[in-house]
């Protein structure tokens, strides 16, 4: 990648907590599944899934789960939350987070989230894998190559994980599709969340790749 474009990559730990929910904030906030989960239509929206991102980043760094981030001028461009193979998007069986989801957005957008969050972990292929909850660039900087060096960085983090046979993610955004194919990505199956088209999606880590041409 051109000099022009890259960023320092950088594990983010909880100092970084207040940065990464702000810039997710700012990459989920017109996501058509965040759009149906949190009644767009209905007013409080950008409250609710501001409060969303906060109960599930500040959650993710209280359990110290692994996170990655592009730094520009030191700056906060973008942000990557990795849930390990052994622990597969438990964050919400913590009582802490579903007290403050059902306190910040209400039990009907609480249910619909854990329905939503069920139906993924259904969707997953079974196996040890890495699971990408959140992901994101902020908006300024999208378009700037910055998300292909983002996957590049958390494909090669997770690889080094030899007990991980690649990195899962979803997303109800037609549009990144291509952008995904393009980094490598190989779609596993559809899900129907109200309106939505889910789709998971699936990078195999390098190791995999060998054996599977040994």
């Amino acid at each position: 990648m051109s000099e022009q474009y890259a960023a320092e990559v950088r594990m983010l730990d909880a100092g970084y907590c207040r940065e990464v929910r702000s810039l997710l904030y700012q990459a989920y906030r017109h996501e058509p599944t965040f759009a149906y989960l949190f009644e767009a239509q209905r007013p409080g929206f950008d409250q609710r899934v501001r409060a969303t991102v906060r109960e599930l980043v500040n959650q993710h760094f209280v359990e110290q789960l692994p996170a990655i981030g592009l730094l520009l001028n030191d700056r906060l461009i973008g942000a990557a939350l990795i849930a390990p193979p052994q622990r597969r998007l438990d964050i919400t069986e913590s009582w802490r987070w579903r007290l403050g989801m059902l306190f910040s957005t209400g039990v009907r957008c609480t249910q619909r989230y854990l329905d939503y969050h069920n139906a993924v972990l259904t969707a997953l292929p079974p196996g040890p894998y890495h699971v990408l909850p959140l992901i994101g660039i902020h908006p300024e900087f999208q378009g700037q190559r910055h998300g292909e060096q983002l996957h590049a960085a958390l494909h090669a983090w997770c690889a080094e994980d030899g007990g991980s046979q690649g990195v899962v993610l979803d997303t109800g955004n037609a549009r990144y599709l291509d952008f995904y194919r393009r980094q490598g990505y190989e779609e596993l199956d559809e899900l129907a969340i109200g309106p939505v088209v889910e789709h998971i999606l699936f990078h195999p880590n390098v190791q995999s790749l060998v054996a599977d041409k040994g």
